[in-house]
């Protein structure tokens, strides 16, 4: 399962990033890291950008990039 498929208010812990070069680091520099518990705060009505709160802050993260994230 990826981070795209989660539904609102669900958390979720990081299990692998998938990807690879710029896109990977930028998911990494953005706090999502492998250990990482992740809750979904809510989805836009197009379903694009799914808005996620990781260490304390709130995050936005598009569809391609939350695809990914798997999760568990």
């Amino acid at each position: 399962m990826t981070l795209k498929d989660v539904k609102t208010g669900q958390t979720v812990t990081v299990q692998k990033i998938t990807g690879e070069g710029a896109v990977k680091r930028r998911i990494m520099d953005m706090g999502i890291t492998k250990g990482t518990e992740i809750f979904v705060r809510k989805v836009a009505p197009l379903g694009d950008p799914v808005e996620v709160t990781v260490r304390g802050y709130e995050l936005s993260v598009r569809k391609a990039d939350a695809e990914m994230v798997e999760v568990k």
